[in-house]
């Protein structure tokens, strides 16, 4: 799939520390796709890194050609999404 990703998503990733190919591994392989309520398709994948795991979230605008990543994130708190993983 290809990817743009949008400025808004590009400077929260800068600022939480998010690598690019790791937001796309979760968007082409996720654990969990859900849509939300505005069309934004959520991607989700724990991840470990450092012997932790993170969820990641990526939230994708699938209406656009190529999909727009609109902004991502990860949690250590992944008991707080238990039930979306």
């Amino acid at each position: 799939m290809n990817l743009i990703f949008s400025k808004h998503s590009v400077v929260q990733m800068e600022a939480r520390g998010l690598e690019r190919e790791i937001i796309e591994m979760v968007v082409l392989n996720p654990d969990k796709v859900s849509d939300d309520k505005n069309g934004i398709r959520i991607f989700q994948r724990l991840v470990n890194e450092q012997n932790k795991t993170y969820l990641y979230r990526v939230f994708v605008n699938i209406a656009k050609a190529p999909p727009l990543v609109v902004t991502a994130y990860k949690t250590s708190k992944t008991d707080k999404y238990e039930d979306t993983v």
